[in-house]
């Protein structure tokens, strides 16, 4: 079942000017976790994640951060680290990923380290992103499929879950890590992406320490009750059964009612990109991001705007095995 896959940018659709949806959204609970995990997922990457725009970026080296290349942004614009802001000084974009990097003019604090092995499938995960509230309840016969999108608050949260697999996002997306949102086994923090979320970090714990392992880029939608002509909405599902999906007048309707269909969130991978994200950094990668560094206390970025392009790409509605 082919869907599209959409850049996770703050929350109308119009033409293909978007502006899309939430941050981390979780499955228990309509509220978010909005301060720094603790018990077993303390420092578990939220320490790491600073203001970028309305979104998010990671520093990986003493002046080097990473983000998604689609939330747009340019040097001189501030990057924001521990309520310390930093010049953007260069940029440099992968040719074959969403990853961007920038320099900045100053040195951070700590960074986070990567996770550089291509062993993700089966992790748990955290991620961390910026967006919106969870929205008003979407429902099929009366039956609970999951959630609309809700107010684009920019308000930074996070989430768990575990990473279903390595998959291709095609030319020029690179290789991506897929997780969906399930609501029997998932773990204590179910999270999906929406928009809002891109740039956002997601960590695995390698040994003893939180590593970053990908950088938040799509989700799939749109959808819509009757597959009539339009846009649809963007939803946080985790059944899609018994809704269309696809949009601009190429609809399908989710025919499985029996077993829940979900929607699946995507992050750019680290490890697959190293060879480029070794030739930005140069010497500054052996004695930083490939360690751990001081961890500091994190931060809360405050909601600001940045319009960006909507980005495309096909993709699959799958089951978590």
């Amino acid at each position: 079942m082919h869907q599209r896959l959409f850049g996770l940018l703050p929350a109308v659709v119009l033409l293909i000017i978007t502006t899309q949806s939430e941050a981390v959204v979780l499955y228990r609970t309509p509220t978010r976790n909005t301060s720094a995990p603790s018990g077993t997922l303390y420092n578990s990457g939220w320490q790491w994640e600073g203001k970028w725009g309305s979104f998010i970026g990671t520093p990986i080296a003493p002046n080097y951060f990473i983000t998604a290349g689609h939330v747009g942004g340019g040097v001189g614009q501030a990057f924001t680290y521990n309520w310390k802001p930093y010049t953007t000084t260069a940029i440099f974009d992968d040719p074959n990923s969403d990853l961007r990097i920038y320099k900045v003019n100053g040195t951070f604090p700590s960074y986070a380290p990567l996770y550089t092995q291509p062993w993700e499938t089966g992790k748990q995960m955290v991620d961390v992103g910026r967006g919106a509230q969870r929205g008003s309840e979407v429902r099929v016969n009366n039956v609970l499929k999951g959630w609309k999108q809700g107010y684009p608050d920019a308000i930074q949260s996070w989430g768990e879950n575990i990473v279903d697999a390595a998959v291709s996002g095609g030319t020029g997306n690179g290789s991506l890590l897929r997780f969906s949102f399930t609501r029997v086994g998932g773990t204590p923090n179910e999270s999906i992406l929406s928009a809002g979320d891109s740039g956002g970090g997601v960590f695995i714990k390698d040994g003893t320490t939180w590593k970053l392992a990908g950088i938040n880029k799509s989700v799939e939608g749109f959808f819509s009750y009757n597959g009539a002509t339009g846009s649809g909405f963007n939803a946080s599902f985790f059944d899609a059964g018994g809704l269309y999906y696809g949009g601009d007048g190429r609809w399908k309707l989710v025919t499985d009612l029996a077993n829940d269909i979900q929607p699946s969130s995507y992050a750019t991978r680290i490890s697959s990109n190293m060879p480029w994200i070794r030739s930005v950094l140069g010497n500054s990668i052996s004695a930083s991001s490939l360690s751990s560094s001081t961890s500091m206390g994190s931060n809360v970025p405050e909601p600001t705007s940045m319009a960006i392009i909507l980005f495309a790409a096909t993709a699959m509605l799958r089951r978590r095995r």
